[in-house]
């Protein structure tokens, strides 16, 4: 048995040896001569098309000039109706809520788990603090949030902001 398990260990250190073409990669240099090119350079340009990560997605359209509007704004720069509450809570739902909770309390199930805890929304000063500031924080993260500013599409982050409002006036709205 002692024998077996001698062999098995010899044998299975040996296999690493054969998949290192995986490890040793042949490869060109960056900016070294190539002759597989015609150009005789290892250094391959952006294919024709190619969009830069930086200048998002929609370049030069009607979107990136509704994009950079919302991104200008200082305040809600849509008129808040139910299609836009919608869209936030659905956004929220899915981006915010697993920290925030559905209510906006701060005691989400990651929060649970034994992350830290986030402010809630139903503090003063959150209460009093300008809509572009909750549109920063989910643009350029706050604290230990990272930002959503790859995640979430400034037209979104305007929306779950109409949504935040709409569940901060759910618990302190004045009763008539």
């Amino acid at each position: 048995m002692r024998r077996a398990l001698v062999v098995l260990l010899v044998l299975l250190a040996g296999c690493e040896k054969l998949a290192r073409n995986m490890y040793d990669q042949q490869r060109y240099k960056p900016m070294h001569e190539s002759s597989l090119f015609a150009d005789g350079t290892s250094a391959r340009g952006p294919v024709p098309g190619t969009i830069a990560a930086a200048s998002g997605t929609a370049a030069g359209t009607g979107v990136e000039i509704a994009r950079a509007k919302a991104e200008a704004a200082k305040a809600m720069p849509y008129p808040v109706t139910m299609q836009l509450l919608h869209r936030g809570q659905e956004r929220f739902d899915i981006y915010c809520a697993p920290c925030h909770s559905v209510l906006g309390d701060g005691d989400g199930m990651v929060a649970r788990r034994g992350f830290p805890h986030p402010p809630t929304y139903h503090s003063a000063r959150l209460r009093a603090a300008p809509d572009r500031y909750f549109y920063d924080v989910m643009t350029n993260g706050y604290g230990v949030m990272r930002p959503y500013a790859d995640r979430v599409a400034p037209e979104d982050r305007w929306a779950i902001v109409a949504y935040i409002r709409a569940l901060q006036l759910s618990q302190y709205a004045e009763a008539k």
